[in-house]
């Protein structure tokens, strides 16, 4: 590894309008001692958003990879197969950002007190609304943490921005590369660190701003979040827990999406999963308390 590990940050982007602009002048404007590289993945945007970027300072090392809409999650992928860093930081392309916050992240992980990370995230227009990562609730959806003093862990590690080694990425082979548009990527990709034998922790002394958007720049069909949903459950849950998840699905939507979920290979990811994993599913929602 190197001395001074390069970081590879890696922001998808579809749709963003001049959020993509104002992320790289924050990012850009912020102090940092570490070397590091910029991906930006524009997953099929209509708007132009990050066409600004082949005249935008020449200087620094930004690299565009342009897709025909792969979705949030393999978009990250694919960012990561471009990256030549020693740490991967996937992070929303709506963010702001302070002063050193690249190595303050990187501190713990250098000195191997977890394997990935995310900062306290605070809202743009509301600085004091701050979450300190997530968990999830006995319906399965997102819940933020309070602040605990020091770093700590977290069931859930916030897709807006978390940064993990490279190694650790690949061991669990990224994020889910079987997802449509968007949907559960962070939860996945989270329980299956957790699962893998993996520790993700929040950092709480370091925090960027998030805009949180009342909704997507792009269509999220309701039949594309269940199948995410329903792959997650089949690639890493028990079967009580997987007719939970059938239950949180509307009828007609179990229907629609779990015959091609069927036929996509899953069962025969959840059999890998089942032989590489070092803890079971029961391990992971008793850990965190998650009543599910």
């Amino acid at each position: 590894m190197r001395l001074d590990p390069l970081v590879s940050i890696i922001f998808p982007a579809k749709n963003e309008g001049e959020n993509v602009r104002n992320t790289l002048d924050s990012l850009f404007t912020t102090n940092c001692k570490l070397p590091f590289e910029v991906i930006v993945v524009d997953d099929g945007s209509t708007d132009g958003c990050c066409e600004f970027i082949y005249s935008y300072k020449k200087d620094k090392q930004i690299k565009v990879i342009k897709t025909n809409g792969t979705g949030a999650s393999n978009a990250r992928n694919i960012g990561a197969e471009h990256a030549k860093g020693d740490y991967f930081f996937f992070c929303d392309a709506h963010l702001e950002f302070e002063n050193n916050w690249i190595e303050r992240l990187m501190e713990p992980l250098l000195l191997n007190k977890t394997d990935a990370i995310t900062p306290a995230i605070a809202s743009m227009e509301n600085r004091e609304s701050i979450g300190f990562g997530q968990t999830l609730t006995p319906g399965l959806t997102i819940k933020w943490n309070i602040k605990q003093e020091g770093l700590f862990e977290t069931a859930v590690l916030p897709g807006g921005c978390f940064a993990i080694s490279k190694s650790a990425f690949k061991d669990v082979g990224g994020f889910e590369r079987g997802f449509k548009t968007w949907g559960h990527e962070d939860v996945e990709i989270s329980i299956k660190l957790w699962l893998f034998g993996y520790r993700c922790h929040v950092e709480p002394d370091v925090t960027i701003l998030h805009l949180f958007r009342k909704k997507h720049p792009y269509k999220v069909r309701r039949e594309e979040v269940n199948y995410n949903l329903l792959r997650m459950a089949y690639s890493h849950f028990n079967n009580t827990r997987i007719q939970k998840c059938r239950k949180l699905m509307r009828g007609r939507f179990v229907k629609i999406v779990e015959p091609a979920l069927l036929k996509s290979g899953v069962l025969k990811q959840r059999e890998a999963y089942l032989m590489k994993r070092k803890f079971d599913d029961d391990w992971y929602f008793s850990k965190f308390n998650i009543d599910f």
